[in-house]
């Protein structure tokens, strides 16, 4: 976005500490803005992106407060979780102030008669499940980084995860938002219901909205019962193109849709194994899928991993492992949570994709990337949510490169995966949004009639400019 903003003075900074008080603000001490300037996400630019001003409200009023301020005074404000995604979405492109929700973390209510949990923004989403366990109830949105991300982070990138393929993404459970639009105003979207058409949906378009729409203040979420019994299979196949060829069928023959079904290949589970110090065989598989089955009756998960089991060894896989106690599965589990965080070890100069493709295009898209790495003459090992076509493609810079040509290789590479994604009737993010990361691919894989709608919306709610701007696409300053 290009609107000319405001600096933060000393007198808004003043104006900010009124609002929240002096212990709930950073400004001018660039050691403590210094965190707030980047996510989790590699920016390859080299451009810093330092916020003037951090505050961390601690209501709803006080959020109505600091961005009416912001409004009147033509300052940026971005809104933060817990700053691990991977999109820049939650970076002040523009400077500006960073409105960190981090004290909003309280579970506010388990309402177990209508299977409702009722959260603040700034809760850790892993502590949802935590909470609800008790009550043999539990959120089935979360993300695979549940441990390290909050739940308001979650709705705004609409944020998906292993279990997507049964259970579905963040957008499903939310039922209820509390969001403080960009003039300032409280909305109150939705509620404890499991259908509303009550005019347009603005609750879902606030999900996945990236902070470029408003704050969330409060979130409604809808509770399923707690599984009884969980089996997960590793599943090793002989070649990449084996075991990503299998997912379709195994759904299509058996009946059966598996809770996850993930993708590793072997350069992905070498190298984790690697930095988890952990072995599994792995040697003789190029590839592998991890297989969950989950339901409310032992015997019938049971009868379902052994036919997908057998379903799998039909198309290709040579060996099959059963997992059937949980320290066994979390063992598995964690060396698919950790494939990112391996990599980084390896390079921190790389592009964590997130590419989504139809589920029967899977193994044209893995061919597709096989082939890119082969022209590009670099490594994109590849992992992810197979059962629903999500995979995370990850273009590593040759250790033989400098970093200029690095950084002039990169957008061409990512240019034809996108297109070659959008070809095979794809989207560039499937659940790390765009924010200023894929910003400038969006005409890639959306065409322009929706691109102009979603500025026109972008313009209606925030003629200003002043939230979250420089995210998912470009919007000329107001005249």
């Amino acid at each position: 976005m290009s609107a000319p903003y405001a600096p933060v003075t000393a007198e808004i900074a003043r104006r900010v500490t009124h609002i929240v008080g002096e212990r709930h603000v950073i400004y001018a001490a660039t050691d403590r803005l210094e965190p707030y300037g980047h996510d989790e996400s590699v920016d390859e630019s080299g451009t810093p992106h330092l916020p003037e001003l951090v505050v961390r409200p601690g209501s709803a009023a006080e959020i109505q407060a600091l961005v009416r301020l912001a409004n009147t005074a033509n300052v940026p404000i971005t809104p933060r979780g817990a700053g691990s995604g991977l999109s820049g979405g939650a970076v002040p492109i523009y400077g500006g102030i960073v409105l960190d929700v981090c004290r909003l973390n309280r579970i506010l209510e388990i309402d177990t008669e209508n299977l409702m949990v009722v959260v603040e923004p700034g809760v850790i989403t892993s502590e949802i499940n935590e909470k609800l366990r008790p009550h043999r109830l539990f959120y089935a949105g979360y993300p695979m980084s549940l441990e390290s991300c909050c739940i308001a982070g979650n709705v705004a990138e609409n944020a998906g995860g292993g279990k997507a393929v049964k259970y579905g993404v963040t957008g499903r459970y939310v039922t209820g938002l509390d969001v403080v639009a960009p003039n300032g105003d409280l909305l109150q979207l939705g509620g404890k219901l499991v259908k509303d058409v009550t005019g347009l949906n603005l609750l879902q378009l606030m999900v996945g909205s990236e902070g470029t729409l408003g704050i969330f203040t409060r979130i409604i979420l809808k509770l399923l019962p707690l599984p009884v019994a969980s089996v997960d299979l590793l599943c090793l196949f002989p070649t990449a193109g084996a075991a990503i060829g299998a997912v379709p069928r195994i759904m299509t023959s058996t009946g059966i849709i598996p809770t996850a079904i993930e993708f590793m290949d072997q350069t992905s589970v070498r190298a984790t194994c690697s930095y988890l110090n952990e072995s599994i065989p792995y040697e003789q598989a190029g590839a592998m899928l991890l297989i969950t089955v989950d339901g409310t009756d032992a015997g019938q998960v049971e009868r379902d991993y052994e036919r997908i089991g057998e379903a799998c060894e039909a198309n290709g896989a040579f060996e099959v492992y059963v997992a059937d106690n949980r320290t066994t599965s979390e063992r598995l589990w964690r060396i698919r949570r950790n494939i990112a965080e391996a990599f980084k070890v390896i390079s921190p100069h790389q592009s964590l994709e997130d590419i989504v493709v139809p589920m029967a295009a899977i193994p044209a898209m893995v061919e597709a990337v096989e082939k890119l790495a082969i022209a590009y003459d670099v490594s994109i090992p590849c992992y992810g949510h197979a059962g629903d076509g999500n995979l995370h493609a990850t273009p590593v810079m040759n250790p033989a490169w400098s970093l200029e040509r690095w950084r002039t290789t990169l957008p061409d590479l990512l240019t034809e995966l996108y297109r070659e994604t959008a070809r095979l009737g794809g989207r560039i993010s499937g659940e790390h949004g765009i924010g200023c990361k894929r910003k400038g691919y969006m005409h890639l894989a959306v065409d322009e009639g929706s691109l102009r709608m979603m500025r026109t919306i972008k313009r209606a709610l925030d003629p200003n400019g002043i939230m979250n701007p420089g995210k998912i696409v470009d919007v000329e300053a107001p005249a």
